[in-house]
């Protein structure tokens, strides 16, 4: 129940951080002598030896328990078109993008509703402690999640949102994002509201931003539209950087840098829930990972040189597929590519 607490919470680093902090030989000594005052005898079971042993134990027994919970997340891959609702009992649910269901606990307590593309949260459910839920949006999917407290979520593809099925009345609206979301977030100035987006935490009580924040790319971005936002690090936790409309800040996850401003249109970055892809001066070889990501394809370059030619376009995928897309930019730069019935793309100079 410890484990599992301290993984709910985000405090494993923490705790880790305190068992390596401790004083092992001191902490032994300080032991024995409290054994010695207890007025029935001891039987010692361990040798002197083996302390080293139970603080080691207990350290791989914490691994394992973590690595194993995300080994078992990890298997629930996503498959085609499947968007999953990963329930507080690990329970995997399947939304159909055509289809409607409930969201239901444990407790046979219903807590939302899905129709379509969109899953809603009650926010008069009776629920009293944090529970969490996830939900993972695949390759070529965008969805819509409306939290219990009225915030929207508009979700890009390649998405995953971990957050509460309510939120407790005197903590802090926090939610966890890998990938890409829009949010409209419910002015509450009793209870910020937290984006936890890998290396950068977004911290506002009520306000509409855009935070891109997928694995595979290099920064973190947040866009303001509307409000404001206070950003700050896990690198520098203590130094908030106020963002203003229409401006982006900008956190290199590879270095030890403070997050950089730019005024920019926010259109350009908030336009993908509107199905369109965009891109100004950005090398080839991240548009492929944005490619992959909208049009559900794997794209495997063979032209090297290509990587470091920066493009700048504006393609809406309701009109224009994945062909439409290669062609145009082939025509800028010359190159020459095969799209197969699985959706693998393979380009040659």
């Amino acid at each position: 129940e410890l484990i599992n607490n301290l993984f709910q919470d985000g405090l494993v680093e923490e705790a880790l951080s305190f068992i390596d902090s401790m004083d092992i030989d001191k902490n032994w000594e300080e032991l024995q002598v409290m054994l010695k005052r207890n007025s029935k005898p001891v039987v010692p079971l361990w040798k002197k030896s083996m302390k080293y042993a139970a603080v080691l134990i207990a350290l791989l027994g914490m691994f394992f328990l973590f690595q194993q919970k995300n080994i078992d997340e990890s298997e629930v891959k996503l498959s085609g078109d499947e968007i999953q609702l990963v329930l507080e009992n690990g329970e995997v649910q399947i939304l159909k993008s055509s289809g409607a269901d409930e969201i239901v606990l444990n407790s046979g307590q219903v807590i939302g509703n899905q129709k379509g593309t969109e899953l809603k949260y009650n926010s008069t459910s009776g629920v009293q402690e944090l529970v969490y839920n996830k939900i993972r949006i695949p390759y070529g999917k965008t969805f819509n999640v409306t939290l219990s407290d009225g915030t929207q979520v508009y979700m890009n593809s390649g998405s995953t949102l971990k957050f509460p099925v309510r939120f407790i009345n005197g903590k802090k609206r926090e939610v966890f994002l890998e990938g890409e979301a829009y949010f409209d977030v419910t002015k509450d100035k009793l209870h910020p509201f937290v984006v936890n987006a890998n290396a950068v935490r977004v911290r506002v009580l009520g306000t509409k931003f855009n935070v891109s924040s997928y694995a595979e790319d290099k920064n973190v971005n947040t866009v303001l539209v509307e409000g404001s936002v206070a950003l700050s690090t896990i690198v520098r936790p203590n130094e908030n950087t106020m963002l203003k409309p229409g401006y982006k800040g900008t956190f290199n996850k590879s270095g030890n840098t403070a997050i950089s401003l730019e005024k920019v249109d926010t259109a350009f970055y908030t336009n993908w829930m509107k199905g369109e892809v965009a891109f100004k001066g950005v090398g080839f070889e991240e548009i492929i990972s944005n490619l992959e990501r909208t049009y559900n394809v794997s794209i495997t370059n063979n032209y090297k040189e290509l990587n470091k030619v920066k493009f700048s376009g504006s393609f809406d995928k309701k009109l224009e597929s994945i062909n439409d897309v290669m062609d145009a930019m082939s025509k800028i730069h010359t190159f020459n590519y095969k799209l197969t019935e699985t959706n693998l793309i393979t380009i040659t100079k």
